[in-house]
């Protein structure tokens, strides 16, 4: 990766790379900013600009399309990128206009060559003097073009939520920056090393803190004996941890990229029993390994596991989903789910979950975790696998926000973190 010192041609390296070669967001721009040379507030800047305008990529092709006599797909790839990103700061950074529009133009020519550049000026020009969109449609199209979101995945909030208010307020938390929130692995660090570092202690957690700069410069993260971890996901391990018990055989199923793996089998190096992490990619697997430190690493697809691998009291299933759950970490994948997408993902959970009702010993637990409030996901999901498997029951989850029916739904607007789901399987004897 070459260094990139100048903050707009770092952010539109990296959305160029999120667009074209499918990469992630979170993955990819740190990698750029630790390899660059830029002061704090440019980091901060190429920051604004890759997330920001990932997440407002849809109202901001809105503009777009209403002054350009070009259709979006007439329209060269990287030159979106360039308009999207001098949208972004005509319309949400309050960047003066002369500013922005200058700024985006030098970009142009940088990238596109001058003839594209003059075109976006051109539209930059006609949007600056736009006021706003009046928004035509029902209330899910409005609510989608207004708060750049698709609008199935809208209504699959309003038919959980139930409440437009609701909606909006989980809108507007998917558009806001987060900081990262870290992970003491227990044994390994804890959060008052984190702390002392320049963390922030997330009042009432057992290992979390959220930190505001980059978590390599932490040595914990750097030595990984921390890691970054969502607090949605620290929550849904310790709910399962509720249930140790001595001389446990526990497994995670889909363990890859290691983050929940890492937590559990941090907190079992401390209490006992065995711990399997397992990982249908080799890559990912690879990965596993790098942060599991009590516990063995396997690499099989999750539906179909040997004999050989044995039975467990608990299985962990942090099943893909469409991460809808997660938009305001990860803005891209909102533009990259698709309802065809969903109906997959939906087989594949039903497929693992039916894997590994076949190796949970009477009395043992699955505990089905998802990053997505999608109700095909969730409630729906447990409903299909309780019909199949007679033989379970729900084991109430006893945290403060679980519904009564037993099942966690965290929500980004109402919890401060991913719209995490977790519910507890049980076996009966």
């Amino acid at each position: 990766m070459r260094q990139v010192n100048n903050p707009r041609v770092l952010a539109f390296e990296v959305l160029a790379e999120v667009e074209l070669k499918n990469e992630y967001s979170n993955l990819l721009l740190p990698k750029y900013l630790a390899s660059s040379q830029m002061s704090k507030s440019d980091k901060a800047l190429a920051t604004e600009l890759v997330y920001g305008t990932l997440r407002m990529k849809g109202l901001y092709d809105h503009f777009i399309q209403r002054v350009s006599d070009r259709d979006l797909v007439a329209i060269d790839a990287k030159a979106l990128i360039v308009l999207r990103m001098g949208i972004h700061q005509l319309k949400q950074m309050r960047t003066p206009t002369h500013a922005a529009i200058f700024e985006s133009v030098e970009l142009g020519k940088r990238v596109l060559g001058r003839s594209t550049a003059s075109f976006v000026n051109a539209v930059l020009r006609r949007v600056s003097e736009m006021e706003s969109i009046q928004w035509q449609g029902d209330e899910v199209s409005k609510l989608a073009g207004e708060y750049s979101h698709p609008e199935w995945i809208v209504s699959s909030y309003l038919d959980s939520l139930k409440d437009v208010e609701q909606v909006v307020n989980l809108l507007i938390a998917n558009n806001s920056p987060a900081k990262p929130t870290l992970i003491a692995w227990p044994g390994q660090s804890t959060k008052d090393e984190l702390i002392d570092g320049g963390a922030t202690d997330l009042v009432g957690s057992q290992n979390a803190v959220s930190y505001d700069g980059n978590p390599g410069d932490l040595p914990a993260v750097r030595e990984r004996r921390a890691g970054v971890q969502d607090y949605g996901s620290q929550l849904l391990v310790e709910e399962l941890f509720k249930s140790f018990a001595g001389n446990l055989r526990w497994l995670d199923l889909c363990a890859g990229p290691g983050g929940k793996a890492a937590y559990l089998s941090a907190l079992l190096s401390q209490k006992g029993g065995e711990f399997v992490a397992n990982e249908v990619s080799e890559a990912r697997a690879n990965l596993v390994k790098q942060v599991v430190k009590y516990g063995s690493v396997t690499n099989f697809d999750g539906r179909e596991l040997p004999d050989s691998i044995g039975t467990f009291d608990r299985i962990l299933i942090d099943a893909p989903c469409t991460g809808i759950g997660a938009l305001r970490r990860r803005p891209e994948v909102r533009w990259r789910r698709t309802v065809q997408g969903l109906k997959e993902l939906v087989e594949l959970q039903s497929e693992l979950l039916d894997s590994a009702a076949d190796k949970v010993n009477p009395y043992g637990v699955i505990a089905y975790a998802t990053c997505s409030p999608h109700q095909a996901e969730t409630v729906f999901q447990v409903r299909s696998f309780l019909k199949r498997h007679p033989e379970f029951e729900i084991r109430p989850i006893t945290h403060p926000r679980a519904d009564k029916d037993g099942l966690l739904q965290l929500w980004t607007h109402k919890d401060n973190c991913d719209a995490m789901f977790l519910a507890l399987l049980q076996k009966k004897g």
